[in-house]
């Protein structure tokens, strides 16, 4: 297809139909994805690079007594389609049977989706993210700081139909705004700004966030390791619930024993409400798997209690239950993921949660963040981009970064206050979204200093 016509829905329903139209045997399923991304980057406070992807593919999936095939391709003409489903059959007909295999999903034909896209990221072009860029830049140069980051804008046509009568499509969009400011005496800022409306996007107001964080974080000294309170932003908060999605939340993992998540368990502090919803529009839209099955809200943890489980078709077939229109690219190793992330929010202001800290730290964000237990949801990573010692209500100063080592189900049974604020925030590398509130915590865990690492 030619750049445009790669999302128009139903010439993509026509090209799956077609695909599907040469399986002989067995059951088929089609999965097309056309993405248009753009990337601006920018650093030491320069535009630097601009970048444009166009690609479209076609994925078949052939499942025949047990056995699977998987091959795709983005050569979309009738030869690349017969080629890719002539490849898939030979690999499914190589392949060992699977006696736990499920059936492709079951379904109807629905109109296409666009709950989550806005025209504005559609159309936007180089000049459209130059122009938050340099409002970025220009807050950083106000100040004499440093900025680097990045603004991308994509839109994403994803069409599934298979040999059971599944017939569904959606259009998507997202543009993520993301920078670090940094000043000679070692402050750093970090801020982002996401939503599916690139015209949401504020360069100026990311700018101003990260310079205040970077002013403030200038000269940052060491504090010993231990237990402290702490006030978590949502920015370290979507870093957390991203790594429970992946070790977690999904039904895969509990059924191979490496997940915390008993369901009808208090696992959590009874002020802990976490949902996944993909048709929520506070969040990033997405209202179908790649399995083509509808997405459902899960409430993952519910007044504390893990209450359910994000489902793909097959772990819901081991389970007896539905999927819940969670499943990935199959086959995965994965298993079903949840994209579309919540938590509710409380009643205090962020001056109150940093006032009830009589000796504690204030974090802005995490990063390298490993996994140490997944069982137990223990974590590991560090602090960084502005990290703040506060005493009497007051923060007092800057201080190093910090690792963390901590059982996050036991940090979120300690938690003394909840924001009433709520920010959406995109993981850097994953996909996921979440819109969470900031949180003080009674106890969390660091466990060394990363003085290496650079100040807060």
């Amino acid at each position: 297809m030619v750049n445009g016509a790669q999302h128009d829905p139903e010439a993509a329903r026509r090209l799956l139909a077609k695909t599907l139209s040469s399986v002989r045997g067995g059951e088929a399923e089609a999965l097309y994805m056309a993405r248009d991304f753009g990337l601006t980057r920018f650093a030491n406070s320069q535009i630097h690079q601009n970048v444009i992807e166009h690609d479209a593919t076609v994925r078949v999936r052939l499942t025949d007594d047990g056995r699977t095939g998987v091959a795709s391709t983005n050569r979309l003409d009738n030869e690349g389609l017969r080629d890719v489903v002539a490849r898939a059959v030979a690999i499914r007909d190589r392949a060992a049977r699977n006696p736990d295999a499920a059936p492709l999903p079951d379904g109807g034909s629905t109109p296409h989706a666009t709950l989550g896209s806005a025209e504005a990221t559609t159309t936007a072009d180089p000049s459209t993210r130059a122009q938050e860029a340099k409002a970025v830049i220009a807050a950083a140069d106000g100040a004499n700081l440093i900025a680097s980051g990045a603004f991308s804008t994509e839109t994403q046509t994803m069409a599934v139909a298979n040999s059971r009568g599944v017939e569904r499509s959606e259009t998507s969009t997202l543009a993520k705004l993301i920078t670090v400011v940094m000043d000679d005496a070692g402050g750093s800022g970090y801020s982002q700004a996401v939503s599916i409306d690139a015209s949401d996007v504020d360069g100026a107001a990311v700018g101003a966030e990260a310079v205040d964080t970077a002013r403030r974080s200038a000269g940052a000294r060491d504090v010993d390791p231990g237990e402290y309170p702490v006030v978590l932003e949502p920015f370290a908060i979507g870093t957390v619930l991203e790594y429970l999605s992946f070790i977690s939340f999904n039904a895969l993992a509990v059924e191979e024993g490496r997940s915390f998540m008993e369901l009808g368990r208090q696992v959590m502090g009874k002020n802990v409400d976490i949902w996944d919803d993909g048709c929520d529009l506070s969040g990033t839209p997405s209202t179908i798997d790649y399995e083509g099955v509808p997405k459902r809200r899960v409430d993952l943890v519910s007044g504390g209690t893990a209450t359910g489980l994000v489902h793909d078709s097959m772990t819901a077939r081991r389970a007896g239950t539905e999927s819940t229109g969670h499943g990935l690219p199959a086959p995965n190793t994965w298993g079903p993921l949840a994209w579309n992330l919540f938590m509710a929010a409380g009643a205090r202001s962020a001056d109150d949660l940093i006032g009830q800290l009589d000796r504690g730290i204030w974090v802005t964000r995490f990063h390298y963040v490993n996994i140490v237990h997944a069982k137990k949801g223990i974590l590991t990573g560090m602090t960084k981009d502005g990290t703040f010692l506060v005493e009497g209500g007051k923060v007092v100063r800057p201080i190093r970064n910090l690792r963390f080592t901590q059982s996050i189900p036991n940090a979120f049974s300690q938690i003394a206050a909840i924001g009433a604020e709520t920010r959406l925030v995109a993981a850097e590398y994953s996909g996921i979204n979440a819109r969470v509130p900031a949180l003080l915590i009674d106890r969390f865990a660091f466990t060394g200093a990363t003085a290496a690492d650079g100040p807060g």
